[in-house]
């Protein structure tokens, strides 16, 4: 069965309502189509989503009736949110306003052990906001992690400034600290000392921020930890999102703690965090009248969102503890397995287990592609690592600084499905589809 504009079709092949002839390939399952692949020699040549299908011939779009049967980090809401979400509704505070704004700042303060905190629309947002409050402008550069998702490296050219991008360390996948004080020692010798330094905390685990700040701090560069992916998670006992000169958190959906879309500013310095708070509401000023001395932003987050987020502060322990479980469940099923290997944690590092993602090698006798297809093909909702912003067309006049470690991890890594949700039936099936692709291969 399929859905075409609404409309539900009971096929025996997508062709039925597709009218390509070319070479096609699909996948059913329990009488559901799940996949289909159609080649076509002068246009994209794939187009497999569960459960979305396409065909680049004749456009034919349907949405398939089975959804997926385990996806990659869904939303872990339950009673605590519902409660928080529904006082603050009828208390009337709908606005980027309300007690429960107010709340959720203190309580990440506490979490993350900085004084200060200001509570915004998205990780994006802080991001912009915590470049900014460290002084990036116009014509500046700034170094960022290239292993990472496109908002480390967007919200600097908000601002005007370059940035240049940084290979990852082999073992962690975070930034490579050698690389980055390498690069600062040439660039201070010729005068061109960035702006700022981004690093990036991926999957849930952290980089080596003592080392970073303590590179940083010898070329007096700001750093910003962008700790999106890795609230909850800490370093010999210092929480993510107390590094840096300031550091920004993210709550969009599929995150270990989310609000439905939301992010956060956090820093020991409280003139800055009063700053980003300003900037975050239009840069109104205290009087009567809209009045404006500086270029404001519509930032701020909702008091709803923020209620949600209050819910999930109250039980990410219990989704830590339950990710921790289902990476552990992981290695248990693959680790005797040639050629897969696990994103390193560091020792110092106690991370939030957001997603555990691994590195399909050569040994092991097919490619990460296979690894991804196979698990789609069951439904299960993997997700191929982040291309690096180095190889990524917007930035193809981008400087780098070194590459080939992040390139490698692109063409090799898979984060699988990490919810704390997931039994472990679910996390064996995956490492079964696995191990089956390498023994298909190796046959």
């Amino acid at each position: 069965m399929v859905v075409v504009d609404g409309i539900t079709h009971s096929v025996e092949s997508f062709t039925d309502i597709c009218s390509s002839p070319r070479d096609q390939r699909e996948v059913w399952s329990d009488g559901v189509l799940t996949a289909a692949v159609h080649h076509s020699c002068d246009l994209p040549s794939r187009f497999v989503a569960v459960p979305v299908l396409s065909c680049a011939d004749c456009q034919t779009v349907a949405m398939t009736t089975g959804p997926w049967k385990i996806l990659l980090s869904p939303p872990e809401v339950g009673a605590e949110e519902r409660e928080l979400l529904l006082a603050a509704f009828d208390s009337g505070w709908v606005a980027p306003a309300g007690p429960d704004i107010d709340a959720f700042e203190r309580e990440l303060a506490t979490l993350t052990g900085t004084p200060a905190v200001a509570a915004l629309s998205s990780g994006t947002a802080a991001l912009h906001l915590a470049l900014a409050a460290v002084g990036v402008s116009t014509g500046d550069d700034v170094l960022v992690s290239s292993l990472t998702f496109g908002a480390s490296a967007f919200a600097v050219t908000y601002l005007g400034a370059r940035p240049v991008f940084v290979d990852s360390e082999p073992d962690t996948w975070h930034i490579d600290p050698d690389l980055l004080a390498t690069e600062l020692e040439l660039r201070a010798r010729s005068g061109r000392l960035p702006a700022a330094v981004i690093g990036v905390d991926l999957y849930g685990g952290m980089a080596d921020w003592p080392r970073l700040e303590s590179i940083c701090a010898e070329f007096e560069v700001p750093l910003i930890e962008d700790a999106a992916e890795a609230l909850g998670a800490s370093w010999n006992g210092s929480p993510a999102g107390s590094f840096g000169r300031v550091a920004a958190l993210s709550f969009n959906g599929n995150k270990i703690v989310t609000t439905g879309g939301g992010g956060a500013i956090a820093s020991a310095d409280e003139s800055l965090i009063s700053r980003a708070r300003y900037l975050a509401t239009q840069a109104r000023q205290p009087v009567a009248w809209y009045e404006h001395e500086d270029i404001g932003f519509n930032y701020r987050m909702g008091n709803l969102n923020a209620a949600v987020g209050r819910g999930q502060l109250r039980t990410l322990a219990h989704r830590i503890s339950g990710r921790a479980g289902v990476r552990a469940g992981y290695l248990r099923g693959l680790e005797d397995v040639p050629g897969i290997s696990f994103q390193g944690i560091a020792d110092a590092c106690r991370a939030n287990h957001w997603l555990t993602s691994i590195a399909v090698q050569e040994q092991f006798g097919a490619s990460a592609a296979d690894v991804l297809e196979a698990l789609r093909g069951e439904g299960i909702e993997a997700r191929h690592g982040f291309k690096p912003m180095h190889l990524q067309p917007v930035f193809r006049d981008a400087a780098v600084v070194g590459g080939d470690v992040a390139s490698s991890l692109f063409d090799t890594s898979i984060s699988l499905p990490s919810s704390s949700h997931l039994t472990s039936d679910d996390v064996q099936w995956i490492c079964d589809v696995i191990r089956g692709v390498g023994s298909r291969a190796g046959a």
